[in-house]
């Protein structure tokens, strides 16, 4: 569509009205007949002006009014009608007897309502005998050739978007608001709500409706959809009259043809109707719609906007707060709590939306004095809540009982969990059935089941059939999950599982599905993020852990405590695999008071052990020790189940690495060998370690190694893999052997064989790396270099802190370059990353002891 200049104010011209000012201009004297139709605001005036402008310059006598019954009109008088919808039927019909004349020049511009008969027969003759102008709102591209006219804007192609959605297009609207904020001060492309001064202009225009016409726009502007029904009842009109309201209002341009107002429109209405009007028709709005039981927030939502949500009875906020609890649990929190002040008490329900929304405390208050004072029914529901915020909070025990106690069959399943999770071996043989009377197995039934299933298979079956049983229960929630209170969710439960099995790739997909889904709401969302940032973490990929991690807080709500534990041991797993010691110590301390706030369960083993290691890499092992004890304990009470004590015994064993003590560590390879037999993960966790301390000893077998390495590998421990891999080579006296190995560690990070940037070194270059002190490993003095040089510190700084020169410093680094065969600097602090990480003690970089033979 080609747009044009503004012809005047109010419109803008398109190619159908161009071509008929152009043909009048250019035959002024032709005939002219047109009936121009166009709610207000959309140009009618503006469009009649400019005809009259037309005939002006060219010397026609124009007449504005239309003619009297009886009186003379010259034919060469141009006669130009406003408003004609408002004549009476005389003066219609004698402008009708102009029309069939076919003498006369003539143009009427009316509403399309009312519409009497004898307008009618004059708009059908215009049409018959002349032309039919139909206006309409403009399109984003008339709306921004409007804008592009107006000198007065800065920038007005960024306002483009704002202004036709706030106006929906009626070129009255367009005006107002491009005039106000012309006159405003704004910044471009950030403009969020018209100036006020705007608003008020829209005074005049609902002060002249009549009393139901202002009553209709009230009771749209509360949003929502309005069945003719319900609009009857509450302006007291039939059906028809209904529909005549509504062709009344549009033909004001303050309704759209869709039967909705424009955002301008709606604020100005809300605004500035008077209160009692507008609080008394949105009222009754929501009674109506309670009572016939239709959704009652959009409506709540309005009064809220304006203020008003006070004058809502009690059952209709709660009702509203009933609507967005999956979708809103925060916002039924308020609604519930509105509610109350209003004469409601507190039930469940509210206890339930505090909960989800992740606000514990107010849960666990409301649910407490529920428990208390409730009827029974309502006291079952509040312990429910209560008993899944104390397993949030690591009050494992006390969840349990209070789970047996209300009597649901989810509650008895969700009893089993915690207790398989705090080493209570009896809660295996307990049913979670429950009384199927009185509970309905429904999705939220049927996913505690098979989450209480699963939980048991994990500590008395095959690793296949409990991760079978907790992915079956995630999928069962994820169709209407948002409003589902869970102690801990089943895609959370599946996770772990598939971690504790080396199953990756399943962990994160439903993780992904549960996230996306939105199960649990708000409360488990954090959960499922921080598994997710576990499992990036152990694959390697540090940055994109940090990232994950980071979105855990951005809502600004303090983590619970098993949360805290998991976010604690995320950040010193990424410290440690970034060889980043200062960040180790800076954690260390919320670390600890992570793990002192959260009883050990069998759901925290990870963190637990990961902790572990960096306690052991910080000399400080031994301020775990009772945790580790209690772990050990709990595994012992459910019989040592492999598919939790082989993450545990590797973690461990890792520890007992940095902390120089092989008779440990021989206990925890003899433990991982004992479980190998379990499952494809723990065999591989198994040879790995057998061979990680065989390398410690000296004793390399590339093969032997290499393949261990790449086992971790595929069962997702990247990391853990490059390392073995690349310890061994720093290890091994045969030259060729070590260059196999540094390749496949640079594989296993991700890195192409033979150099960072991908290209294979020279002969020569390869010989020259090789031929130096390689296999001696690095010096005391080159691995202090390396910690520095990781830390991010200048060859200065480093010379600075050692007390050697800057050059000194250079000659180290690249003497590490050569010994360690990397192809450039990338590739060097890449490999150093993982050499300091296992430096960590005096022991680490020596022989140990031979293993006594077994």
């Amino acid at each position: 569509m080609i747009m044009n200049d503004l012809a005047a104010p109010g419109l803008t011209l398109d190619k159908g009205l161009q071509s008929l000012l152009d043909t009048v201009t250019q035959h002024p004297t032709g005939p002219l007949a047109i009936g121009v139709t166009g709610p207000g605001g959309h140009g009618k005036t503006a469009l009649l002006a400019e005809l009259e402008r037309v005939h002006q310059r060219a010397g026609n006598t124009v007449r504005t009014t239309a003619p009297e019954p009886g009186d003379a009109v010259d034919p060469d008088t141009v006669v130009l009608v406003d408003d004609a919808h408002l004549l009476d039927d005389a003066r219609v019909e004698a402008l009708l007897r102009l029309v069939t004349a076919r003498r006369h020049r003539l143009v009427v511009a009316h509403r399309p309502w009312p519409r009497s008969a004898a307008l009618s027969e004059l708009v059908d003759a215009l049409r018959r005998d002349g032309q039919a102008v139909l206006l309409t709102p403009f399109t984003r591209e008339q709306t921004a050739a409007y804008l592009a006219a107006m000198p007065e804007l800065a920038r007005p192609a960024d306002l483009v978007d704002f202004v036709h959605t706030q106006t929906a297009g009626v070129p009255r609207d367009v005006e107002r608001l491009a005039r106000g904020l012309a006159g405003a001060e704004t910044r471009a492309g950030t403009t969020v709500e018209p100036p006020r001064s705007v608003v008020l202009e829209f005074g005049p225009d609902l002060d002249v409706q009549p009393t139901p016409v202002r009553r209709l726009l009230l009771a749209v502007a509360a949003g929502g959809a309005l069945p003719v029904s319900m609009l009857g009842a509450l302006l007291g009109r039939d059906p028809a009259g209904v529909d005549e309201l509504i062709a009344t209002t549009r033909a004001a341009g303050l309704l759209g043809a869709d039967g909705r107002l424009a955002p301008i429109v709606r604020r100005a209405v809300a605004t500035l109707s008077p209160t009692t009007d507008r609080t008394a028709i949105w009222r009754q709005l929501t009674e109506l719609q309670l009572a016939r039981g239709g959704a009652v927030l959009p409506l709540v939502r309005s009064l809220l906007a304006v203020g008003a949500l006070g004058d809502c009875p009690a059952s209709t906020l709660a009702a509203a707060a009933n609507e967005a609890l999956a979708d809103e649990p925060a916002f039924a929190a308020e609604l519930f709590a509105a509610a109350t002040a209003a004469g409601r008490p507190p039930n469940a329900q509210q206890a339930l939306a505090a909960a989800l929304a992740g606000d514990l405390d107010d849960a666990l208050r409301l649910a407490d004095r529920l428990l208390a004072t409730a009827a029974p029914p309502e006291r079952a529901e509040a312990a429910v809540v209560a008993a899944t915020a104390l397993a949030h909070r690591g009050h494992v025990g006390r969840s349990v009982e209070l789970f047996r106690w209300s009597g649901t069959a989810s509650a008895a399943a969700f009893a089993i969990v915690g207790g398989l999770a705090t080493g209570d071996p009896g809660a295996t043989g307990e049913s979670p059935a429950g009384d199927p009377a009185g509970e309905p197995p429904t999705l939220h039934a049927s996913a505690a089941r098979l989450m209480a299933n699963g939980v048991r298979e994990s500590v008395t079956g095959p690793p296949t059939a409990a991760l079978s049983a907790l992915v079956q229960a995630a999928a069962l929630l994820e169709p209407d999950g948002r409003a589902a209170l869970l102690p801990d969710s089943p895609a959370a439960l599946a996770a772990l599982t598939a971690v504790h099995c080396g199953e990756l790739e399943i962990a994160e997909r439903v993780l992904h599905r549960a996230l996306g889904a939105g199960v649990g709401g708000p409360l488990m969302a954090r959960r499922h993020r921080l598994l997710q940032a576990w499992i990036l973490m152990v694959r390697g990929e540090i940055h994109a852990a940090t990232e994950r991690l980071a979105t855990v807080t951005l809502d600004g709500r303090q983590l619970e405590s098993r949360d805290l534990l998991f976010a604690a041991a995320i950040r010193m797993g990424i410290g440690r695999r970034n060889s980043d010691l200062g960040a180790l110590k800076r954690g260390w301390g919320q670390a600890l008071e992570a793990v002192v706030r959260h009883p050990v369960d069998l759901f925290t083993l990870l963190p637990l052990g990961e902790l572990a290691i960096a306690g052991a890499r910080l000399g400080d092992l031994a301020r775990l020790e009772p945790y580790l004890h209690q772990a050990r304990a709990l595994l012992d009470r459910l019989g040592n189940p492999p598919l939790w004590s082989v993450p545990l015994h590797w973690s461990g064993l890792h520890a007992a690495i940095l902390t120089g003590e092989p008779t440990v560590a021989d206990e925890h390879v003899a433990a991982l060998i004992a479980a190998a037999g379990h499952s494809r993960y723990a065999a591989v966790v198994a040879a790995a370690a057998e061979s990680w301390v065989e390398v410690l000893r000296g004793v390399v077998d590339p093969v032997r190694v290499e393949a261990a390495a790449r086992g971790l590998h595929d069962t997702g421990l990247c990391w853990d893999g490059a390392r073995l891999a690349g310890q061994a080579a720093i290890r091994t006296a045969d030259r060729r052997a070590m260059t196999t190995l540094l390749e496949c560690a640079r594989a296993l990070q991700g890195r192409p064989p033979g150099g960072h940037d991908g290209q294979t070194p020279t002969a020569g270059a390869s010989t020259a790396r090789a031929t130096g002190p390689t296999q001696q490993g690095l010096s005391d003095r080159e691995y202090e270099v390396a910690e520095l040089v990781l830390a991010g510190l200048t060859y200065r700084e480093i010379g600075d802190r050692l007390f050697i020169s800057a050059k000194t410093v250079e000659h180290h680094v690249a003497r590490m370059r050569n010994r360690l065969n990397c192809a450039n600097r990338t590739e060097l602090l890449a490999l150093l990353r993982t050499l300091v990480a296992d430096r960590a003690s005096d022991t680490a970089g020596q022989p140990w002891p031979q293993r006594a033979s077994r």
